[in-house]
Formats: structure tokens, C-alpha cells, sequence
């Protein structure tokens, strides 16, 4: 029987579950990195780590384009919902060649919970004036529509025909949205901070021109991440919850006339 679930992908033997999971990453980087399709490199070392107990109902996937480079090319973390359906806790894409910037962590290397528990403030602002978003260690990899078409066939595979998303930043959401998503819940807070940063709005008035809240967030995305990341609504981005039906595209925008 063939799996339909991470719980029931995790009961598989080893090589069996490797190649399951091969199926969650797009060809398109094997070619942008020469990486062989058993992401073995040259002196046999293993490129991609998964880590799926038996048991377990979560998996988390890194693959690097190089043996003991300190980040992951790819990083995905999957868990089942209640009812058996996949939702995606975290997936991240890196440019192993752009610049670092060490949000993630404090100057004594403890982690910062990619900024979400404690804040490396010089670094942010070094990764927002290089044009990143809260969250970002590296600049992406530009491949989200090539990763969302071979996610969307592991999903198939598995018999299923929708999935979950759980958007750490506000910029996520909106991200997710371009690609189809609609909201499980949260939509309605969105389209708060949306006219909380239109003219006239209690957010775009906190816009007070300091490090992480620029006037000009107000008409762009990144920079209203980084506000919002900044705690200009007073408390953290959360309860969002996002979901696409595979091969459908909800058309939902709740920042109209925003650029990023």
C-alpha cells in the first residue's frame, strides 16, 4: 500500500523513505548545483539529511550543495494535521553564494529562533538594507514556482489533493497568496494590517522613521515585514494558516496596489 501520510512515510525502511522524500525536492536545483540525483557527492559523502523516526508524524529534510557548508541549500519541515493532511512548518531555499547575515543566531552563536524569541538587531539591519526579509539568513534561490509544481506532485503521490502552511512572517502569507493559497484562518487580520498601513491607518502612523519602521513601509511588503517583525502591531504575527488545493489557485490578494 503505498504511503498517504508522513506517519505512514515514516513507517517505511530507510531507502524506501529516502526515496519518497526525494520526490518533495525540484530537479531544478540538482542542475543549478550538478548535484547527482542520489545527492551523493564525489567522495561519497551524503548531501541530503532526513530526519523522519519511525513513529513520528513530522519529518525534517536539509540537502547542501556541499558537504559541511554550514546551511542547507533546501530545508523543509513537514508534519501531518489531525486528520492526516501534509502542513508545511517551515521551507526555506538559500543562495549558497550571496552574502550571510547571522539573524538567526546572537554575537555568542545561542540561536535567536530565526528572531521570532530573541533579536541580533545589527544583523537585521545589515540583511533589511541588503534587500532581505525578516527571517532570511541568505538571499533565496528564486525556484519557489519550481518547488511549489514538485511539492504539489509529492502531495499527489500520497493520494491527496490539499495542504497546509503555516506563514512564519507576514510577507509569507502574502507570498503564498501570489501562489494560490487561501486562508484556512487569519485572512481577516491580514486585511486589518493591510489598512492599518494604508493612508490614514493606526499602523502607518507608528511609522516613525526609525531602523525597522520606515515611512515608507507603508507601500512596500518587505518593509512592512520588517515592521510588523519589529512589533508595530503590538504583538507577534500569528494564527495564520494557509492551504492550497493542488492545481487550483484561490486568487485571494489582501494588499492591493502594494510592491514589494
Amino acid at each position: 500500500m503505498n504511503p498517504s501520510s508522513i506517519a505512514s512515510i515514516n513507517r517505511l525502511g530507510r531507502i524506501k523513505k529516502r526515496d519518497v522524500y526525494k520526490r518533495v525536492i525540484t530537479p531544478k536545483i540538482l542542475g543549478l548545483f550538478d548535484l547527482s540525483p542520489f545527492f551523493i557527492d564525489d567522495a561519497g559523502n551524503d548531501l541530503l539529511e532526513i530526519k523522519a523516526p519511525e513513529g513520528s508524524s513530522s519529518v525534517e529534510l536539509k540537502l547542501f550543495h556541499e558537504y559541511g557548508f554550514p546551511d542547507p541549500i533546501l530545508y523543509g519541515h513537514l508534519t501531518d494535521t489531525l486528520n492526516g493532511k501534509i502542513h508545511i512548518l517551515l521551507y526555506i531555499m538559500n543562495d549558497p553564494e550571496s552574502p550571510r547575515f547571522d539573524v538567526d543566531k546572537l554575537p555568542d552563536g545561542s540561536s535567536t529562533v530565526f528572531g521570532t524569541q530573541t533579536r541580533n538587531l545589527e544583523a537585521e539591519q545589515a540583511a533589511m538594507d541588503a534587500g532581505l526579509m525578516p527571517g532570511q539568513v541568505r538571499r533565496g534561490l528564486g525556484l519557489l514556482s519550481d518547488a511549489t509544481a514538485s511539492f504539489e506532485q509529492f502531495i499527489l503521490s500520497l493520494g491527496q489533493a490539499i495542504y497546509f502552511v503555516e506563514p512564519l512572517y507576514y510577507h509569507n502569507a502574502l507570498i503564498f497568496e501570489r501562489y494560490g493559497f487561501a486562508y484556512q484562518q487569519g485572512r481577516r487580520r491580514m486585511m486589518r494590517i493591510h489598512e492599518g498601513f494604508s493612508p490614514g491607518g493606526e499602523l502607518a502612523a507608528k511609522l516613525d522613521g526609525s531602523t525597522f519602521r520606515k515611512p515608507e513601509a507603508a507601500s512596500r511588503i518587505r518593509l512592512r515585514s520588517w515592521a510588523i517583525h519589529d512589533g508595530i502591531l503590538g504583538e507577534p504575527f500569528s494564527d495564520v494558516t494557509m492551504y492550497k488545493k493542488v492545481g487550483k489557485q484561490a486568487g485571494i490578494n489582501t494588499s492591493p496596489g502594494v510592491g514589494w
